[in-house]
This record gives C-alpha cells, structure tokens and sequence, in this order.
C-alpha cells in the first residue's frame, strides 16, 4: 500500500509538472487551440494605440452564413474550426471592442451566437458558436474603401461530419493547444497569473487565494448592463483590501482585472502558492423556466451534486474554459480522481468546516438561500490539498439580489462576514494543531 501511495504521488507530481510545461507553451504563439490568459478589457484604459472595433453583423442563411467585424485598420487573424461542440475561433491582436450591448446574442444562418473579448496579454478572440458542421470558405481583411472602414470577413459553409473532421488540423483535432496568428503584429509575452513565483518561505502568515469566477471573454451570467464577471471582480479586490488590511494573512488573486483564466489554472494558483484557504467568488442566474431564487449559496465540492441546482450550476461553471475556446478533452481525469480520494480527504472536512463558519457569519448579515450549504463537482474546487470553496453572493436574475450586488454598502457587511468567518477558521486550525502537538 505504502509503495502503491508513493507511486500516485509520483503520478501526481508529473502531471502537475506536465501541466506546467503545456501552460508555459500556452504564452506563445502557436498553431494548436487558443490562447489562455488577457489583460484588462474595460475600454477606459485600453491603450490608445490597439485597433478598434466598431461593429459586428452576420447575414447569409442555413447554407452560407458571413460574419463582418468594422475596424479602424487592418489586423492580422486566424480562424480555425473546433469540434463537439461545434464553433469557430478567430484569433487577433488585442482590439478595443466597442460594439453595441447585446452583440453577438442573436445568431443568423449557420451561427447560433458569437461572443469576443481579450484571452490573453495582445490577443482577443472571437468564438463562433455554430448550428452544425462548417467550413470556413474565404476569411480576410479588406482595406478601407468608398467611405466603408477596413473589415474582417469570414464566409462559413455547411458541410456534414466527416468533411468537418477531416477539415481539422491534429492540433485541433487532440484540442489540447492555444493558437494565436503567428504573424499578428502584437506583442504577447508569456506571463500569466497562474505563474506566479513562490512565496516567501519566511513569512509564515497564512496564505489566502481569492478567485473572481469568469473574466475576458467569459461574461458569466449578465442582467441588463450588470455581468457577473465584473460583480464578482469587485467583491473580490474588496474582500482582498479588507483581509490585507487586518495584516493576519497574505493574498493572492487569481485574477485583479477583466481577465480570462482557465479553471485548472485558478487550482494551480493556489498549489503553486501552497495555499491555506481558496475561496471562488461568482453569482448565479436561474434560467426563467426555473422560476425564481435569492439569497447567497456557498459550495464543496464532491462527486454527486446534493441538489439538482448544485449539478446545473457545477456543469455550468465547469464549461468556463468551452466558452473561451479550451477544450480538455485529454484531461487524465482517471489518475487525477484516485489523487484527489487519496489526498482530499482531510482538505474536505476543512472546507466543510470553513463553509459552515460562513453560513454562520453571513447570515448574521446578509440574505441567504433557503438551502445554503451545498456541493457538487467543480473543478475550481479540486485542489486535492488546498481547502476550498465556491460562494455564490446572490442571484444576478434576482431584482432584489441584483440590487444588493451593485451596492456597496451590501459589499461591505457581506465582506465583513466572511473575514470574520476567515479569522475563527484560523483561529481554530493553528488551536487544533497546537493541541495535537
């Protein structure tokens, strides 16, 4: 038994260290699937010189369907195919998206809807979600002429299966790389936020990872002009101000600004800086067929989801990286679920422990769910040896939530729960600790 634990160990250290070595070639230029990480998105501080985009349309039928992007100059591009589920992905340098709210909602032809945003530091995406089978026929960029702005144009053209298939590059087909054009004109150095140095080892403060859900292309739920991803972002760098503050503990983001970050990358954020606590912030929306719910939910993980809405909301958040045009499809999910029944084990009493400790404190002060304590299977919350949870604040397809969310008086008390929440979890760890010495 002993030499079967140390040989999983030894499995886990190299996946670990081939997940690393994939994500470093993720930062460059290649020819395989998509680009992992972005810088800032809001246009307020897009620098001045990136190109700009104005507008966006489709037009065409079932058989034949065209896309136009106006922009302020030309740009360089790439566009690929990827299959299961069916899309297209455009990569370009990084563009200053100013285009109408609501663009890329309503498909037409063979595109069901189409979304676009930064993925990583110079690049933006556009992801193409299809209704069958393509192929793209001509894809370009004209130049400015009769008074019309220069334009991206792809033509997209209805094939069946095999064609499809047979249409993909290797590389697409295992879909276990990022592509971005090699002969874009932008800068894209290989930094990420998951790469992020060894903490001190001489400074012996617990160490806390707050992880803002979605980011970049990766909306999540939207109400009107409200996005999760920037709700989120906000509740995040004030429960960070506010824990920094109290001088107990260190922090580190997954992400502090309108960035895309995988979900296997968050995990390795917190491993990598052997953090003591993981705490994923994100806010949820019901479907309308599913009536209506309020109040905040916080989630462990495990294998079988404790309600139907737990599994919805699990399966929703696990297709993050699907959304950006990521795929995992050669995932060593078999090796990684007997690492995580082996090492998990006491990382999710300390995670149940912690979520009770928070049900507690945020009730005191803010709306809870009618069932506040669940659990399913996120990926975000697999660190085998990190104990973590996900909370959901509220409900962004809740009016009343929805109003609590943007306001920060609300913010405020929800943030001062859950540092308090976090001061008795600590409190009550190093106590064990110093008892079992």
């Amino acid at each position: 038994m002993a030499n079967r634990a140390k040989h999983l160990v030894f499995l886990g250290c190299g996946l670990l260290c081939a997940a690393a070595s994939v994500f470093a070639i993720a930062g460059a230029p290649s020819a395989a699937e998509g680009p992992q990480n972005g810088p800032p998105a809001p246009p307020a501080t897009s620098a001045p010189n990136f190109p700009v985009a104005s507008g966006a349309r489709l037009a065409g039928d079932a058989k034949q369907t065209r896309f136009i992007l106006d922009l302020d100059r030309k740009i360089e591009f790439r566009a690929f195919p990827l299959a299961d589920p069916y899309r297209v992905v455009v990569d370009i340098p990084q563009v200053d998206f100013q285009l109408a709210a609501g663009t890329g909602s309503a498909g037409r032809g063979l595109v069901k809807a189409f979304r676009y945003g930064l993925v990583m530091p110079g690049g933006s995406r556009i992801v193409f979600d299809l209704t069958g089978p393509v192929k793209i026929a001509n894809s370009y960029v004209l130049d400015a002429a009769n008074g019309q702005p220069p334009r991206l144009v792809l033509d997209f053209e209805e094939v069946d299966r095999t064609s499809f298939v047979q249409s993909l590059a290797p590389a697409s087909r295992s879909e276990s790389k990022p592509a971005i054009s090699e002969s874009t004109t932008a800068t894209i150095p290989a930094v990420t936020s998951a790469a992020l140095p060894p903490v001190a080892v001489t400074d012996a403060r617990p160490l806390i990872v707050i992880d803002p859900g979605h980011g970049g292309i990766d909306n999540g739920t939207q109400s009107g002009d409200q996005t999760e991803k920037n709700l989120v972002l906000g509740f995040g760098l004030a429960l960070r101000d506010r824990i920094e503050k109290s001088g107990k503990y260190r922090v580190v983001m997954t992400r502090s600004d309108d960035t895309f970050i995988p979900l296997n990358d968050r995990v390795k954020v917190a491993r990598s800086q052997s953090a003591a606590l993981f705490v994923s912030i994100h806010a949820d929306a019901l479907p309308r067929r599913e009536g209506d719910a309020q109040g905040a939910t916080i989630y462990t993980v495990s294998d079988k989801a404790s309600d139907a809405e737990a599994e919805r909301l699990a399966e929703a958040e696990n297709k993050a990286d699907a959304i950006a045009g990521v795929n995992l499809t050669d995932e060593p999910t078999e090796v990684a679920d007997i690492l995580i029944d082996l090492a998990q084990r006491e990382t999710k009493t300390f995670s149940n422990r912690f979520a009770r400790l928070l049900m507690d404190e945020m009730k005191t002060t803010v709306r809870m769910h009618k069932h506040p304590l669940k659990s399913a299977g996120f990926r975000v919350l697999k660190a085998p040896d990190v104990p973590s949870v996900l909370v959901e604040i509220g409900y962004v397809s809740n009016k009343g939530d929805l109003e609590h969310l943007v306001s920060e008086s609300w913010r405020n008390k929800a943030v001062g729960s859950m540092v308090q929440a976090i001061d008795t979890f600590f409190a009550k760890r190093l106590a064990t600790a110093g008892s079992a010495k």
